[in-house]
């Protein structure tokens, strides 16, 4: 059964949020006439699936975004189709500047946790991209221009569970470790045993084993941590259901 919202902008959503990494565009500093630059960055989301970066001052790309924030990402969800041009891709177009918000780098490490080896290094910074625009392409002919509203989701009342993630996420993996294999392996193609849970948000949570991610989505958006429980609970008895 597919969800209600199957709009493009669910869909961008989707895709930016079961994706890792990305390339980031940015204007190349210096001279009278800047190009357009390309780097590969690591990508974490917040509730509201506004893309977060983990940057290096040192770094060219950081250097741009100092002269000017505009950006562009691109998300590649073409992986493993034989034709990739027929295959989903998003392009997100914003403002990236610096973001001192211990939540939203506690999430980015959650889903890189290799970062945490130099993120306390003095010379790198947690960023947030403003989303203003979105191109999406979902295969032949299926192409969308959206604005940021259409976009993103509106987190607006769902404080409480931003503020329980953390306590969520630790409790799942410390107390219910069985629960949390059935949910990913359910969602994954491939089965693991090791799986953790690195995050959750009012759409789905997001799952790790190794270098592999896995994303559930949630079958209505949840605001509260006795809300996101229930879901939980639900999914749990939906993975066993259906066995391995």
């Amino acid at each position: 059964m597919g969800r209600a919202d199957e709009s493009p902008g669910r869909r961008v959503r989707d895709l930016v949020r079961e994706t890792a990494r990305a390339g980031l565009a940015t204007l190349l500093a210096g001279g009278s006439s800047p190009w357009p630059y390309v780097s590969l960055v690591l990508v974490a989301l917040d509730h509201d699936a506004s893309p977060l970066l983990l940057l290096s001052d040192l770094a060219d790309h950081t250097k741009n975004l100092r002269g000017d924030p505009r950006a562009a990402l691109l998300f590649d969800g073409t992986g493993g189709w034989h034709d990739p041009l027929a295959g989903p891709r998003a392009t997100l177009l914003g403002r990236v500047r610096p973001c001192d918000d211990a939540r939203l780098e506690a999430r980015f490490l959650a889903r890189h946790p290799n970062a945490a080896v130099y993120a306390g290094f003095a010379d790198f910074h947690l960023y947030r991209m403003a989303v203003e625009r979105a191109h999406l392409v979902a295969g032949f002919g299926d192409i969308h221009w959206l604005d940021a509203g259409a976009v993103l989701f509106d987190a607006a009342g769902a404080a409480a569970l931003a503020a329980a993630e953390a306590e969520i996420v630790a409790h799942m993996n410390a107390d219910h470790a069985e629960a949390v294999q059935a949910i990913a392996n359910a969602a994954s193609p491939a089965p693991a045993a090791d799986w953790a849970m690195t995050g959750i948000d009012p759409e789905g949570g997001d799952f790790r084993s190794g270098d592999r991610l896995a994303r559930v989505a949630f079958e209505a958006p949840v605001r509260t941590a006795e809300e996101a429980r229930r879901e939980l609970v639900r999914l749990t008895r939906a993975a066993r259901a259906a066995g391995p």
